[in-house]
């Protein structure tokens, strides 16, 4: 099984990214994984102007990822109630060539942020537009105060919210074990 997996942030110490690694460590026997760094796919700010001269490739280097994977493992950054100026400017550009980014491929969708609120508003961003962007999002999770309830030898360290992440991650990889009908 094919895993594309990213962290909606473009920040070297992204603790978003550290997430998805967690999430990852879960899902790797016999999976290939691709973990991209939306740095590699850095762009001019998206306008209608800079658009009719063409797409920048990455662009179409985004969009590739999505195309013969299986699965998406995915957690985002909230800055300002919303995702991060790297990732909105990449899904702005993607979407103008055709607004299913994400190829209906089945999606583990996260979130985490240092305060209490564990990155809420961005994951109710997602939950309403990744969907018209061609994701289906089968379980979700948020991690709220990440220094607190994470340790990166560890991973997870609150019981309960331990508990509730194995708990999704499983229910991802049930339906990733289905059939296909």
């Amino acid at each position: 099984m094919k895993i594309v997996a990213f962290a909606g942030s473009n920040s070297s110490q992204s603790i978003n990214k550290k997430l998805v690694k967690h999430a990852l460590s879960y899902l790797e026997l016999n999976n290939e994984i691709y973990l991209l760094d939306l740095n590699e796919f850095e762009m001019p700010i998206f306008s209608i102007d800079r658009e009719l001269f063409g797409y920048p490739p990455q662009v179409y280097l985004f969009r590739q990822q999505f195309e013969n994977c299986d699965c998406i493992v995915v957690s985002l950054a909230e800055n300002n109630k919303t995702y991060s100026a790297a990732l909105k400017n990449i899904l702005d550009w993607c979407s103008r060539i055709d607004i299913n980014i994400f190829k209906n491929k089945p999606m583990f969708l996260m979130s985490t942020s240092t305060g209490k609120h564990a990155g809420e508003q961005v994951m109710a961003a997602a939950k309403f537009f990744f969907p018209k962007a061609g994701a289906t999002i089968i379980e979700t999770f948020s991690l709220p105060s990440f220094e607190n309830n994470f340790d990166e030898s560890v991973g997870i360290t609150n019981p309960e919210l331990k508990a509730e992440f194995e708990k999704k991650i499983q229910g991802f990889k049930d339906y990733l074990s289905k059939p296909i009908i």
